[in-house]
């Protein structure tokens, strides 16, 4: 077998498996690439790399397996092995789709690839096209977020390692959900990461809140992007991903002629060609810059949708009243109304938050609603709260109606951005999602816990901050799946189902022109909001108050209600001589959906 590995610093490297060390040769035409052949290695064999004779060998940068965890030796896992049974899947586009975040840990009590995949026949009842995982990548200890894996080529081993996740991917398939894959390309977590000692994977040219940067522009950055582009094309080829997530590109810095991002874009769709399946990027971006989904021949980076930030914090803030932090900016009905007919709330606009002028306007005549990503809960947005709570134990800690998770639901789900869930948000899970590690270095442990009681009390939280490396703090975030056979639980999970069967039945709710939009809006003591997409108009009550909203009916063709969260909702229609009058009627907390 032929073992290869980029150290483009040493002077000597050894490749040790099966209990020897075997010289390796510097490969002509590859600078800083080094080569091997080891009789009777393959597929389970354990092997690492010893540079400039060190007692210690490494683990291999682009390690396929590791089932001793991120300070282990690699081991080789062969990808032929696995037999596929989705070779008539050809993906789903983004276009049209709804996806729901999942973190493999929590989503089941056992917090496996298996476990999971047992689960997936309730997405299907749900409405689910595509499932985003949580990053997957290996990562210090048996759980945490995934943030700071330090493998990029090496799923979990105690979620279930490379066969595992190719059973999940392999069943969600023979369902018709597609896969989409959480990969952090802006740092690498400090615990196991040897990185540097095999090259300038990293530069101090360029600060993060991590430390130095990983080296998209700097000397020896050629090989480092080639490393990141290629861990990309892996997982969608070797593990048959539909797409990637892109973690925080806005913490990614390069000041090539060529973005990182675009040359990624472009790799993959070429990737996408080659095998005739759809293939897409999503990005997290904190920039509010349509720059990252313009194509590549318009000047753009080429993604295929981010994330919408600014939609999120409008609609939380306008349901809860939470104008704390990031939120100090929304909360307004006009504000609400901006986001799902503008996109961002930001495009050019002073930012309180910020202190200063942040983002820039979403050309709506030309770019598709589906590139942004909206979401009434996501991972970070729950757990990055200091107690980790839903949005529901948040209204009811307000003393706000938990009807207004109705609202919530019906404005997001059917509202022109591609919808994203966040796993439990369809019945109301009660349990929490907090941060949560399992740091092995004592030090890094201690560290974790501390900064994360300094960062709250420093914005005033007098509440207790859940230890994140205490395991009741992992284990209560865990989903718990008796919930959704409750009456509240189910009511919602339903109301839910309901939802997402309309939008698949209704064209104008698939829509991807943002002018086919309109809001109005009251932001009195009403607090109102219609939103049109094409002839379907859902009508929301986010005040406390009754209300009646007049409607616009031909004669010929009266209005008919399609959806109403609350009995109460009341559609009226009276014909005064060649015209018609109609209304609505709304209880406070409630929504109606109707044509």
């Amino acid at each position: 077998m032929r073992f290869e590995v980029w150290a483009p610093a040493a002077g000597r490297v050894d490749v040790a498996a099966g209990g020897t060390r075997h010289p390796m040769q510097p490969l002509a035409g590859r600078p800083g690439w080094w080569g091997a052949d080891v009789a009777g290695a393959g597929h389970g064999t354990d092997y690492a790399f010893a540079l400039d004779g060190a007692d210690e060998p490494l683990p291999d940068p682009r390690s396929p397996w590791q089932p001793d965890g991120v300070h282990g030796h690699s081991r080789v896992y062969d990808h032929d092995r696995f037999a596929w049974t989705d070779q008539h899947w050809h993906g789903r586009p983004l276009a049209g789709s709804v996806l729901y975040e999942m973190h493999v840990g929590t989503f089941t009590p056992e917090g496996t690839f298996d476990a999971a995949a047992e689960r997936l026949d309730h997405l299907v009842a749900l409405g689910i096209d595509a499932v985003e995982l949580l990053p997957v990548a290996a990562f210090p200890g048996n759980h945490g977020w995934g943030y700071d894996g330090v493998h990029l080529w090496a799923p979990h081993e105690p979620y279930g390692g490379p066969d595992g996740l190719k059973r999940f991917v392999d069943a969600a398939h023979a369902r018709g959900l597609a896969v989409v894959l959480d990969v952090v390309y802006n740092h690498l977590g400090p615990d196991g990461n040897r990185l540097g000692d095999y090259g300038p994977y990293f530069t101090s040219a360029h600060a993060t809140p991590w430390g130095d940067a990983v080296n998209f522009d700097q000397e020896g950055s050629d090989e480092v992007r080639a490393f990141v582009v290629q861990n990309a094309l892996m997982w969608l080829r070797d593990y048959h991903f539909d797409g990637l997530r892109l973690d925080a590109v806005h913490a990614i810095t390069d000041h090539g002629a060529v973005h990182i991002l675009e040359e990624m874009s472009r790799a993959v769709a070429g990737l996408s060609a080659h095998l005739g399946r759809h293939l897409f990027l999503i990005a997290e971006s904190d920039l509010n810059d349509p720059r990252l989904v313009t194509p590549t021949e318009a000047g753009g980076y080429g993604l295929d949708a981010q994330w919408s930030d600014d939609f999120h914090h409008a609609l939380h803030a306008a349901l809860t009243g939470e104008r704390q932090g990031y939120y100090c900016d929304f909360g307004s009905m006009e504000t609400l109304k901006k986001a799902l007919t503008k996109v961002f709330v930001h495009d050019g606009t002073m930012s309180t938050y910020r202190g200063r002028h942040h983002g820039r306007p979403v050309d709506v005549q030309e770019t598709p609603a589906h590139r942004f990503l909206g979401f009434l809960q996501n991972h970070d947005q729950v757990g990055n709260r200091a107690a980790g709570d839903r949005i529901g134990t948040v209204l009811e800690s307000s003393g706000i109606s938990p009807a207004m998770l109705k609202v919530g639901a019906a404005v997001f789900l059917l509202a022109p951005f591609t919808p994203m869930l966040f796993m439990g948000e369809e019945w109301g899970a009660s349990t929490p999602w907090c941060y949560f590690t399992d740091h092995r270095d004592p030090e890094l442990a201690r560290a974790v816990s501390e900064g994360r009681r300094r960062e709250f009390a420093r914005y005033g939280w007098t509440g207790e901050v859940p230890d994140p490396q205490a395991v009741d703090t992992f284990r209560g975030s865990v989903l718990d799946w008796a919930e959704p056979d409750r009456p509240h639980h189910r009511d919602l999970l339903e109301w839910h189902r309901a939802l997402l069967a309309l939008r698949r039945s209704r064209p104008e709710l698939n829509d991807p022109r943002l002018t086919r939009t309109t809001v109005e809006c009251d932001d009195g003591e009403a607090r109102w909001l219609m939103m049109w997409r094409g002839d379907v108009c859902v009508a929301a009550n986010f005040g406390t108050l009754p209300v009646v909203l007049p409607v616009p009916a031909p004669a010929a063709a009266p209005p008919r209600l399609l959806l109403a969260s609350d009995p109460a909702i009341r559609l009226d229609f009276d014909i005064v001589g060649d015209s018609a009058e109609a209304s609505v009627a709304l209880p406070g907390a409630s929504v109606g959906v109707f044509r």
